[in-house]
């Protein structure tokens, strides 16, 4: 049954509120500080709040101040505040202030009823619009919720709608094709072709006609014309990976249908414009190429009108377990596999691993605890990871520093080995919830607000 806090001072009132409102389970306040202490305990999707309360029941301001605190500690609450017939003028403050409705006394039951079904289904439709938008994120294809990533994910979707050509940096692993491959569903061109290339992965003397195709007869074995990669991404998206290994010979080429957008095959004389979008990759420091003459300039600037670098996963410690988690429900389906979760072993073995091979060594890891597992749960030896302590960063000494940033980390920890469950993260941090609230807020960890509250 759906928890509904009803807070008023008059017994009376208590009692005939119980009975009509059968339909609910029912707790009872009769001041500010039961009605807070019920409100930490039950946390009720609905409150009904009389604004005259004790010590000053003649006037709103104790019932102000009550709905006040409610909004601060659980935001979400659905607040009905009651007035009395001259009280107009309070009721339209309570709104302003957060709450969702009035009535005036004298009560009656069905339209209290109304009112709090109303409530509820209101309630519940915000819950459902919170987890489509978990499970239906801003870049699809990317997971995590750490602010570095949510800030290149944003980057990302405002590039996407333009044409402009984008570098991914990163290491090995990274997610740099999940990257482009986001930017290419989320642009006008999603509809058209993502065409991806490797330019390290082909033999040098091969990759011109790989990228730009050839005409009959351009060399030996070449029996027909061919389309290269280019062409066959018309009107879509190119996605270079690994450009800096690209040999210097063939950067001259690809600059120039960079800057003119036509290609001439090999072998031909004519000219063919193509409209596609670019996007590049590269592990390696371009910067560093270009100062040792092994990158043309000219490239670099034209291949990086816009720059995401994608962080490493030993500094994405927040969403090693979400991701964790979202590899073991596709392989649990993918192998038809009864694995439940993570024991409390295995989770801190994840999130003190090093990730060398960062999100690619996660998932094979997966991939094998899966197959391997012996019991219901995967533990830390079914990943099989070798002791690698991540890097020790430098000591702050500023003691307030310290304190935000260990409290931050324990929050986010939690928060993942909960499974986003904000009350169970509140119950292994050892605090209430809505003392969690306060602490998400003074960290600026808004995006754990809108993750999926399973209790």
């Amino acid at each position: 049954m759906d928890k509904v806090l009803v807070v008023d001072d008059d017994l009376g009132i208590q009692k005939q509120l119980k009975w009509a409102l059968s339909e609910f389970d029912t707790v009872f306040a009769a001041d500010r500080s039961a009605a807070i202490a019920q409100l930490r305990r039950f946390e009720p999707t609905v409150v009904t709040l009389d604004l005259g309360l004790p010590p000053d029941p003649a006037n709103a301001s104790e019932g102000l101040l009550t709905l006040q605190e409610i909004m601060e500690l659980l935001p979400r609450t659905k607040v009905i505040v009651v007035t009395g017939n001259n009280e107009k003028e309070n009721a339209l403050k309570a709104i302003s202030m957060g709450a969702y409705d009035f009535y005036q006394k004298p009560i009656d039951s069905d339209t209290i009823n109304i009112l709090i079904k109303r409530a509820l289904n209101l309630a519940e439709l915000e819950n459902e619009n919170r987890l489509l938008s978990l499970s239906n994120p801003t870049m699809g294809r990317i997971i995590g919720n750490s602010d570095v990533i949510q800030a290149i994910s944003r980057k990302a979707e405002k590039i996407a709608l333009t044409d402009i050509t984008a570098l991914l940096l990163g290491e090995s692993g990274t997610g740099k094709e999940v990257f482009a491959r986001s930017i290419h569903e989320h642009s006008n061109r999603k509809t058209k072709p993502f065409v991806a290339i490797n330019c390290a992965s082909i033999p040098e003397n091969l990759l011109e006609s790989e990228l730009f195709g050839y005409e009959k007869g351009a060399f030996t074995g070449a029996n027909k014309t061919t389309l290269g990669k280019i062409e066959t991404a018309q009107g879509g998206t190119l996605f270079l990976d690994e450009i800096g290994d690209m040999p210097l010979g063939l950067q001259a080429k690809m600059l120039r249908f960079l800057q003119e957008r036509v290609i001439e095959r090999v072998g031909g004389r004519s000219e063919i414009p193509v409209d596609i979008r670019v996007v590049c990759a590269t592990h390696r420091d371009l910067q560093c190429m270009v100062k040792e003459e092994t990158f043309r300039e000219d490239l670099y600037y034209r291949v990086g009108e816009i720059v995401i670098s994608i962080p490493p996963l030993r500094d994405r410690e927040e969403d090693v377990v979400l991701l964790a988690r979202t590899f073991l429900n596709q392989y649990r389906e993918e192998y038809a596999s009864k694995i439940k979760g993570f024991s409390d072993e295995a989770i801190d073995a994840m999130l003190t691993y090093a990730w060398p091979g960062n999100i690619r060594e996660l998932q094979n890891k997966l991939k094998s605890a899966v197959v391997l597992a012996e019991s219901s749960v995967i533990n830390a030896d079914d990943l099989g990871l070798i002791t690698k302590v991540k890097e020790t960063e430098p000591m702050l000494l500023n003691l307030r520093e310290v304190r935000e940033q260990a409290e931050s980390k324990a929050i986010r920890r939690a928060y993942n080995q909960s499974e986003q469950n904000l009350s169970k993260t509140a119950e292994v941090l050892g605090v209430t919830r809505p003392t969690l609230y306060s602490l998400i807020d003074k960290y600026h960890l808004e995006d754990l607000k809108n993750g999926v509250n399973i209790a």
